[in-house]
C-alpha cells in the first residue's frame, strides 16, 4: 500500500484514523470504530497482506473458532456499514482533511491517499506590476459599461436563484422521500405519515443509593419510595435513542424523548410511541397494550430461577419455551430481545417495543430497526399491502455479545398480529 505525495510515515495515517473515530459520523458506533482501527493497524503493519473474514470475525467481533463466513455475514455487513460511514465523513466534516481513508468494495484492505487540492484554494495568477503597466489603460466609458454589465448579470443571477429556491423548496419533501430507502419508508410509515412527533420512551429503573456509595434496585419490601433515584438508564438505551433519532432525522420527522417514569396514559392515547427497554425497568409497558406472543417474565423455578426471560406463549416445534440471556454472574455473551409493533390504546396510533432482557439486547433491537439490511430481511418475512401498509408483528432476536457490544443479531421467532 503505497502512500504518495506529502503523506509519509505512519503518524499522519494514524492521526487520520483518530479523526474518523472521534468524528460525529462514527459517534456511538463502537463496533465500527474497533473494525476501523484493526484494519488500519493491519494495513500499516502488514501492507499487501490480505485479511480473511474469519480473522476479522474472531479477532474483532469475538466470534468463536467455529465461525463460518458462509453462514454468518457479520463481517461483510459491518464492512459495508463502515464503508458507508467513511464516505459520509468525507462528504461532510472530513472534507478538508489532508488524507483520505478508503475501504474499496470487495476487500478488507484499508487504503490511504493524500487529498486532492480543493478547487476553492486555486487562485488565478495576477499579473505583476511591470506587466500591468505595459497594458493599454481602457477608456473610462468602457469601465462604466463593464461595471453596469456586471451589475445586470448579478441581478439576473439573483432573480434566477430566488426562483430556483422557491421551486426547490416546494419539491423538497418529495425529493427527500425518494432519497430515503424504501425499507425505511415502509417500516416507519405509521410513525412518520402524520405531522405529529412520535414519542421515544426510554426505561429508567428505580434505584436506591448513590453512585459514589453504590446503587441497587429498589426493593418495595424494605425501601421507602422517597428514596428512589429514577434518573439512571443503561448504555444500551442511550445508544438506542441515538440511533432512533438519527433515523427520524434522516426522514425529516421530529421525535420527542421522555423517560419512562414521567410517562402518562394521556401520552399513550394521543401519540405514536416507541418504548426502549424491557418492562422490568420500563414499568410504563405494564399499563398499555404490549406484546402477547412473546412476553417478559422471571423464571419461577429451575436452575435459572429469578432470571428474566422472554416467554414464548405458543412455541412452534422448532422453538424453545423460554429465551434466556447468559446466566447471571457469568460473562454476557448472548442476549434475547423483542421487537414488537402493536396497535396503541388509540387504534389510530401505533406502539413499537424495543426491549432486551439486558441493556445490550435493547441496543441490538434498536440497531435492527435502524439498519436498512436488517429491515429488508424483516419485511421479506412480513405481509405488506400494496399501499405499503404493514401488519403488526412480534419478533424475537438472538443477540451475540462480545466485550459488552452486540456483534451479531438473528431473527429467531416471528408472529404477525391482527389489528
Amino acid at each position: 500500500m503505497a502512500v504518495t505525495g506529502h503523506v509519509t510515515g505512519v503518524e499522519p495515517r494514524l492521526l487520520e484514523v483518530d479523526r474518523l473515530v472521534n468524528s460525529h459520523t462514527l459517534h456511538g458506533s463502537e463496533s465500527l470504530c474497533r473494525l476501523l482501527r484493526y484494519l488500519a493497524d493491519h494495513a500499516i503493519r502488514h501492507p499487501g497482506v490480505a485479511l480473511k473474514e474469519y480473522q476479522i470475525a474472531t479477532e474483532v467481533f469475538g466470534r468463536p473458532t467455529e465461525f463460518d463466513p458462509q453462514l454468518d455475514s457479520l463481517v461483510r455487513v459491518q464492512a459495508g456499514r463502515l464503508r458507508s460511514k467513511i464516505a459520509d465523513y468525507y462528504a461532510s466534516e472530513g472534507a478538508e482533511d489532508p488524507i483520505l481513508v478508503e475501504l474499496p468494495k470487495g476487500t478488507y484492505a484499508l487504503t490511504f491517499h493524500p487529498a486532492m487540492a480543493s478547487t476553492k484554494n486555486l487562485v488565478r495568477s495576477v499579473p505583476g506590476p511591470d506587466e500591468d503597466r505595459s497594458r493599454p489603460r481602457p477608456r473610462r466609458t468602457s469601465r462604466v459599461l463593464l461595471i453596469l454589465s456586471i451589475l445586470l448579470l448579478l441581478s439576473l443571477i439573483t432573480t434566477a436563484w430566488l426562483l430556483a429556491g422557491r421551486i426547490i423548496s416546494s419539491r423538497s419533501s418529495s425529493v427527500d422521500e425518494s432519497a430515503t430507502p424504501s425499507a425505511f419508508r415502509v417500516f416507519w410509515r405509521a410513525f412518520t405519515s402524520g405531522p405529529d412527533a412520535s414519542w421515544i420512551i426510554f426505561s429508567n429503573g428505580a434505584f436506591v443509593g448513590r453512585p459514589e456509595t453504590g446503587l441497587r434496585y429498589f426493593d418495595p419490601g424494605r425501601d421507602s419510595r422517597e428514596a428512589i433515584s429514577d434518573h439512571y438508564t443503561g448504555v444500551g438505551e442511550v445508544l438506542a435513542v441515538y440511533d432512533l433519532n438519527q433515523v427520524f432525522t434522516q426522514m425529516h420527522h421530529q421525535v420527542r424523548i421522555k423517560r419512562g417514569s414521567l410517562f402518562s396514559l394521556d401520552d399513550a392515547q394521543s401519540n405514536n410511541l416507541i418504548f426502549v427497554g424491557s418492562p422490568a425497568e420500563n414499568l410504563s409497558l405494564l399499563d398499555i397494550p404490549s406484546t402477547h406472543h412473546f412476553v417478559f417474565q422471571r423464571a419461577t423455578s429451575g436452575p435459572r430461577k429469578g432470571d428474566l426471560a422472554i416467554v414464548n406463549i405458543n412455541p412452534r416445534s422448532d422453538e424453545p419455551k423460554m429465551f434466556f440471556a447468559s446466566a447471571s454472574r457469568t460473562p454476557l455473551v448472548e442476549d434475547y430481545a423483542i421487537v414488537g409493533l402493536v396497535p396503541g390504546m388509540n387504534s389510530a396510533r401505533s406502539v413499537l417495543i424495543l426491549a432486551g432482557t439486558t441493556t445490550i439486547g435493547t441496543q441490538a433491537a434498536a440497531e435492527f430497526v435502524c439498519r436498512q439490511d436488517s429491515l429488508e430481511q424483516l419485511l421479506l418475512r412480513l405481509s405488506v399491502a400494496e399501499n405499503g401498509q404493514m401488519k403488526p408483528f412480534e419478533a424475537v432476536l438472538h443477540v451475540k455479545v462480545a466485550r459488552g457490544v452486540p456483534v451479531g443479531t438473528e431473527l429467531v421467532a416471528l408472529r404477525e398480529v391482527a389489528r
